[in-house]
């Protein structure tokens, strides 16, 4: 297969902030393989975790170094390329992006979307939040009205962890719940608090309605998550903890879900073994996603069926993404019925 790597770059209608900063932009990859008259597209979105950096620089040298020892192989051949990829130490998002490109490809070959090669069950889709970073009660309140006026909203996911500390996550919280009085609400704390304050909002939130909290600990504070989930209400989710599914047996008994994003996972194919160890683990299971286009968020929709709770909604955020594939349907992210990801350019980036 022949692999050609694009460099992107897509801005946001709204600039996001979490408790590690702000974004506004992001330069991401577009991967595209070729065999047998066939093109699988892919994507790769940078992210940082702590001590694990994936800079767009640092995906793209990946990718280009790895590519000419693929040329040798076919999109049909998935087991190896991984094995390949990983005595390599190509990078997650890098993997990620060849993985999803290859799955792309198969479709295509056989002429089925990705979600019905599969089997799964379109019906089965749980509505996707929205997320509103850490802002001002006014700026809170303007970021849910600026959502509902284009979209048909049925779950906020509100970014808290604030620098100013618990009373003004307090105090935006509240604010979202007055603007959207009849939504379903979510919290990713993105590790901003402490234990004591983790355990004050877990049961400060349950009385709210709130449905769960995800990563209310900074990553390598993991030891802690065995108090917080004795004490906590609400169901305890983790993201920055959990990669792969050889991070999920020894956070099982201490939390409730995990939170699978691609470019931690390196694909589809590892994101299934997530989905899988989860169960077997009786976990919960949430998809989500970093600055990623319609490309990578319609990849993650073809697995959408097998998950509790959705947090796609990137691509939902940017005014320039040059892709279209999965659709919004009563608040839902449902994949189309086109061959493999059934993603297409936008007619303005055409």
């Amino acid at each position: 297969m022949q692999i050609e790597v694009e460099i992107f770059t897509v801005n946001k209608r709204f600039p996001l902030t979490i408790s590690r900063g702000t974004t506004t932009q992001t330069t991401n990859v577009w991967v595209k393989i070729s065999d047998d008259g066939i093109e699988g597209w892919g994507e790769a979105s940078p992210f940082s975790i702590g001590n694990y950096p994936q800079s767009t620089e640092i995906i793209k040298d990946a990718l280009q170094k790895v590519a000419p020892v693929l040329q040798a192989y076919s999109p049909l051949q998935r087991q190896q390329v991984e094995q390949i990829l990983t005595t390599a130490k190509v990078p997650s998002a890098a993997k990620a992006a060849l993985d999803v490109a290859m799955h792309d490809w198969l479709g295509k070959r056989i002429g089925l979307p990705l979600w019905q090669l599969w089997g799964l069950d379109r019906n089965a889709i749980a509505p996707t939040s929205v997320t509103i970073g850490i802002n001002s009660t006014a700026g809170a309140k303007a970021r849910v009205r600026d959502w509902l006026e284009f979209l048909d909203v049925r779950v906020f996911k509100i970014k808290l962890g604030s620098p100013e500390g618990i009373d003004a996550d307090q105090k935006m919280l509240m604010a979202v719940r007055e603007e959207a009085p009849t939504q379903e609400l979510y919290v990713d704390a993105n590790g901003g608090w402490n234990l004591a304050d983790a355990i004050y909002m877990c049961n400060w939130l349950a009385d709210l309605g709130v449905k769960y909290v995800e990563q209310p600990l900074a990553q390598g504070q993991e030891q802690s998550l065995a108090e917080l989930k004795m004490r906590s209400p609400l169901p305890i989710f983790v993201d920055e903890s959990c990669f792969t599914s050889a991070d999920i047996p020894q956070l099982a008994n201490i939390i409730d879900g995990i939170n699978i994003k691609l470019m931690k996972s390196g694909g589809l194919s590892e994101a299934m073994r997530m989905v899988n160890t989860a169960r077997a683990n009786r976990l919960q299971v949430m998809f989500g996603c970093y600055s990623d286009s319609a490309l990578l968020n319609t990849a993650a929709a073809q697995l959408a069926p097998l998950a509790d709770y959705l947090d796609l909604d990137s691509h939902l955020n940017l005014i320039d993404d040059p892709f279209t594939g999965a659709f919004i349907q009563a608040g839902k992210i449902i994949p189309n019925d086109l061959p493999g990801l059934g993603v297409q350019r936008s007619a303005s980036a055409t």
